[in-house]
């Protein structure tokens, strides 16, 4: 009985997956505010029933009381935080919370079977962060000098990293963290934040030949202090978003070009200099060139893929285990393996919606600064999937990079939430300046409407104010005329901004 309702469960899990991806796309299509509120309904009710199921199946297979708790904190954690949105912060980005949500939720569920303590931990600090992050919108919104804090954006993304190299502990090969008090943090990270900040307010108003210099020697401070810590990962990570925002910036082709091949030269030099760097590549050539030793964890993640077919084993009937850090660098192989490749596929999906929906709001930002920040962080998390999903499936090298939201790393999920904490501030920002523009333009045409009407009463002349009676009918309305069109322009580019 219990095999039947594992398998019986594994169809359902696609089945709510594979509704809630559609939807995300669906949404971004859609212009009426009932269709998208009826949507965002359909995707909360999704990720519910994909908890209940989920935690349930995994109750009736292990028995466990904390499975239980696990499903009572993670569907009270989707349904506080959808209140509370919808209470403080009503004008946010509701699709891109309930993504954010969703992936969460695979996350976590996949952590619970690997491990309920990790899960128990993920989901602490994942909590924490949202709460934190609820006064980031406001920042963003109240506090205009963000934009003015460029140097002191460099200085402290510098000084985490050189603190994380100078102290740190070596992992892997690299040096990624550092503990204080106990807790391990991975500064490079937040400095995924801080340099995108420093990047943008560089390049807000001047994209002359010397500020592309210095903003490109100040980016090659940070990634120089990563490849001296052997944390080539984040320093791809970083180096991606500077191209991207110095393209989006110049508009220079050249410059973008400059970097690609700039990183073709830097990967070379890392090949030559790093030990695990020339490991990791012959790995990827052949992994089972040396199975047992260095080839292990590629190969059993590749094994783990192929294991859970298009529909998977269902859970706890699969071995993610069997894979080494599986719920770190190897999670999105364990979510094949008991998921299947369908639920992977629309994982994948989700991912790219979620870039989408940033790129979305970063295109239609109207302050060079906002749309570059957005630009470039959206860069860096769309960067980051591929780097995760590119390594486990062998398609490149692997890079040791989380998948975010969904592998275990405190600080990996904490600098996610707050990056998407910034994105939605910049989406309510968005909207208060459209608001702003709309009520400004239809005061300023209705007072020359008045103006002209005022014009028309004051004349003296008969002859004269005959002649204006007969343009009346004719002027007077072409105000109305660009009134409306100008309006109706206006209300289709905000619902189409708006709750996409």
């Amino acid at each position: 009985m219990v095999n039947i309702i594992v398998q019986v469960s594994k169809y359902l899990l696609l089945a709510f997956m594979v509704f809630f991806t559609i939807e995300t796309f669906m949404i971004l299509q859609r212009r009426d505010d009932r269709s998208r509120r009826r949507i965002m309904r359909k995707q909360i009710l999704l990720m519910v029933l994909f908890n209940i199921t989920a935690y349930g199946v995994m109750y009736v297979v292990k028995r466990e009381q904390i499975l239980l708790f696990m499903l009572l904190l993670v569907t009270g954690y989707i349904l506080i935080v959808q209140i509370l949105y919808r209470v403080i912060y009503r004008k946010a980005s509701l699709i891109l919370l309930n993504t954010m949500c969703m992936m969460l939720s695979i996350g976590l569920v996949i952590q619970t079977r690997l491990g309920p303590e990790t899960a128990m931990k993920q989901f602490i600090i994942a909590s924490v962060s949202t709460m934190l992050c609820f006064i980031i919108p406001v920042f963003i919104r109240k506090v205009r000098w963000v934009s003015r804090m460029t140097w002191a954006y460099a200085v402290v993304g510098v000084l985490l990293l050189a603190a994380v190299f100078l102290l740190g502990r070596v992992t892997g090969g690299a040096n990624l963290n550092l503990t204080i008090g106990g807790i391990s943090f991975q500064f490079s990270e937040f400095v995924k934040i801080t340099v995108v900040l420093f990047m943008a307010g560089m390049l807000q108003e001047r994209h002359d030949f010397k500020t592309v210099i210095i903003t490109t020697a100040v980016a090659a401070v940070h990634v120089g202090i990563l490849a001296l810590s052997a944390d080539l990962g984040a320093a791809l990570v970083y180096f991606v978003a500077y191209i991207v925002m110095v393209f989006v910036a110049t508009r220079n082709p050249g410059y973008a070009l400059l970097g690609l091949g700039g990183m073709a030269g830097a990967s070379v030099i890392a090949y030559k200099m790093f030990a695990h760097v020339r490991t990791r590549v012959t790995v990827w050539r052949d992994p089972f060139l040396d199975y047992e030793g260095t080839g292990y964890q590629i190969v059993q993640a590749l094994f783990g893929l192929c294991a859970g077919g298009w529909f998977g084993t269902g859970l706890f009937r699969g071995n993610p285990e069997m894979i080494p850090l599986a719920y770190e660098d190897f999670t999105f192989a364990a979510i094949a393996e008991e998921f299947g490749i369908l639920f992977a596929i629309c994982l994948i999906l989700l991912c790219m919606g979620m870039y989408l929906l940033i790129i979305n709001i970063a295109m239609r930002l109207e302050k060079p600064f906002y749309k570059l920040v957005a630009l470039g962080l959206g860069s860096e998390y769309a960067f980051q999937v591929f780097l995760t999903i590119g390594g486990t499936t062998k398609f490149i090298p692997m890079t040791g990079i989380t998948l975010p939201l969904v592998s275990y790393g405190g600080s990996s999920i904490m600098c996610t939430i707050i990056m998407i904490s910034i994105i939605q501030g910049l989406y309510i920002l968005r909207k208060d300046e459209n608001r702003e523009q709309l009520s400004e333009l239809r005061s300023r045409i209705e007072r020359e409407r008045m103006e002209q009407e005022q014009r028309w009463r004051s004349e003296e002349n008969r002859a004269y104010r005959t002649q204006r009676i007969q343009n009346k009918g004719q002027r007077i309305p072409e105000y109305q005329d660009e009134l409306e069109r100008r309006i109706e322009k206006q209300t289709e580019e905000g619902i189409a901004f708006r709750d996409h």
